[in-house]
């Protein structure tokens, strides 16, 4: 099925799909398979999405549509999908910082920075950078988040667990008491 892209999203079978902004006004091919979609443009393949069950869903990436939302960032406020654009909660976390700290304008531009960042370089990097600061209540910012992601002191991608071994005699008594 052909179909023009009106917006960074398009309507298949009753569910609603984000799809690069760059294909904004560009005719695409969609291939709807059982259990994903195929995206062509000029007999290229673009993307396979998941497809969704049911009706009225919506399968938004950030990924889509934050070029056209930096280029805009007074349309975050009342985008209809926002909430597709905090990928993890330390993202919405630290939104919710930026907000504590400046007027909305601002940490509206602010955060779509970091998503921006995010999509161009690594969301785990930027998730990581995210909770130093925020553990370590340091400011911020877009710059600081910026360094954290591209210095090679990077917070490392893991946490030490360490699991004391369990003593199995402790079930040993409790068998002995249900006899």
């Amino acid at each position: 099925m052909g179909s023009t892209i009106p917006s960074s999203t398009l309507r298949v079978s009753h569910n609603v799909y984000s799809v690069d902004s760059r294909l904004i006004g560009e005719t695409v091919e969609i291939h709807l398979h059982a259990d994903h979609l195929e995206i062509y443009y000029g007999q290229r393949h673009l993307e396979t999405i998941p497809r969704l069950r049911g009706e009225s869903g919506a399968l938004i990436q950030y990924r889509h549509i934050i070029d056209w939302l930096v280029r805009k960032p007074g349309a975050f406020e009342n985008y209809r999908y926002r909430a597709a654009l905090f990928p993890s909660s330390r993202f919405r976390m630290a939104y919710d910082a930026l907000r504590q700290h400046h007027r909305r304008e601002q940490a509206d531009k602010d955060y779509l920075r970091i998503l921006h960042l995010s999509a161009q370089e690594s969301e785990t990097r930027v998730d990581q950078a995210l909770h130093h600061l925020l553990d370590s209540e340091q400011p911020l910012t877009v710059e600081a988040v910026k360094t954290l992601v591209l210095s090679a002191d990077a917070p490392p991608s893991y946490q030490e667990v360490s699991i004391p071994p369990v003593d199995l005699t402790s079930y040993d008594v409790l068998l002995e008491e249900s006899r």
